[in-house]
């Protein structure tokens, strides 16, 4: 009784096979045209579909990887929360007002400290963060 591998097997060289009758069957030229007018049909489907965002996290919870433009921006939008507020806020209170996730904000501030557009007062959850 043949095996699952033998009959695989046996699957893929048939497969293997008729592609290279069909291969051979087709001239030269046939093959370099037939492969340039695919080559231009998938320039022309990747410049009409708009790419979609990058999803923000995983099934994990860990986020994808952000570019030094996507902190940015995010820095961007903290500090101008920050200066609409005299007294300051924390991180949960930016975090709820920009709709971050908990694991985002961790970046962005430390960059915001780094860069001097933060400064910083107190200590583990009761730091308090304002505008420079």
């Amino acid at each position: 009784m043949p095996t699952l591998r033998s009959h695989l097997n046996a699957l893929a060289n048939d497969f293997a096979s008729t592609v290279l009758d069909a291969i051979r069957g087709v001239s030269l030229e046939d093959l370099v045209a037939g492969a340039q007018s695919d080559a231009g049909n998938e320039q022309r489907v990747s410049k009409a579909t708009p790419t979609s965002p990058r999803p923000r996290a995983r099934k994990s919870g860990r986020l994808s990887r952000r570019s030094a433009e996507d902190i940015a921006e995010a820095l961007n939008k903290v500090v101008v929360l920050v200066k609409r507020h005299k007294d300051g806020l924390r991180a949960e209170q930016i975090r709820a007002e920009l709709r971050m996730r908990p694991n985002e904000m961790p970046r962005v501030l430390k960059e915001g400290l780094a860069k001097r557009k933060l400064r910083s007062k107190g200590q583990k959850r009761a730091t308090t963060y304002f505008a420079k």
